[in-house]
């Protein structure tokens, strides 16, 4: 299997695949191939970030059979995702197979429950959107998630605001705390970043947040490699 990366999708896909199920079978051109998934990874996790938002919703996988494509959505509160008996997650299915022309039972949805919310970038800006449409001051607003993520083991964390903050006039907060690296491989491995829009009676403000997560040799809470430039010196020998 292959594992590639789009946006807030981690997606896991043999070497020939599509997004239509019938086209295993055919040969079509490898460009369009990608091109394809693309499109079908962005348009799922804009749908699902639309829907599942005040379910702390917090990005999703793909992992395709030869008999049926599942998609595990990670969420903060997976009971709401779920719904009463499983419905929600049922209709969910059925309006992604008639959109995507999926085969019946072609298509399944699972809801798997974010192990620490505190180092999820996706989980934090939507925290931090709800704040701000809720008329907290942006920098109380933003003190709070910086703590939050600071107390749950972060190495550090980022926030940036932009917009018509308080006048008319535009401008851009920075908040930071911890260590933050900005280039490189290791800033794509360890770094979690999300960026979200509040729409106020004002205008629009951004929100990007970015987290620093730890490392973990077991890959659970972050990433099981170490950084290139960490240097253990053991104890000398007697």
């Amino acid at each position: 299997y292959q594992r590639r990366v789009h946006g807030d999708c981690v997606v896991h896909y043999p070497e020939l695949r599509s997004t239509d199920q019938m086209s295993i079978n055919r040969n079509i051109n490898k460009k369009r191939k990608f091109v394809a998934d693309g499109v079908f990874y962005a348009e799922l996790n804009d749908f699902l970030r639309r829907e599942l938002a005040e379910d702390g919703y917090s990005g999703l996988e793909v992992r395709v059979t030869p008999q049926r494509t599942e998609i595990i959505i990670r969420a903060t509160r997976t009971k709401e995702v779920l719904g009463e008996k499983g419905q929600r997650i049922r209709e969910l299915t059925s309006v992604v197979q008639k959109r995507f022309n999926f085969p019946e039972s072609g298509v399944e949805l699972y809801a798997e429950r974010v192990q620490n919310r505190g180092l999820s970038a996706i989980a934090q800006a939507e925290s931090l959107r709800y704040k701000l449409m809720g008329g907290l001051a942006v920098r109380r607003a933003c003190y709070g998630v910086l703590r939050f993520v600071m107390d749950n083991s972060a190495k550090g964390c980022e926030i940036i605001v932009s917009g018509k903050l308080r006048a008319q006039r535009a401008k851009s907060m920075k908040f930071k705390d911890g260590y933050m690296i900005k280039s490189g491989h290791p800033a794509q491995m360890f770094v979690d970043t999300a960026t979200r829009h509040v729409y106020l009676r004002q205008g629009v403000l951004g929100i990007k947040v970015s987290i620093m997560l730890p490392y973990d040799p077991s890959g659970k809470t972050g990433p099981s490699v170490p950084q290139p430039d960490h240097v253990i010196i053991p104890n000398p020998k007697d």
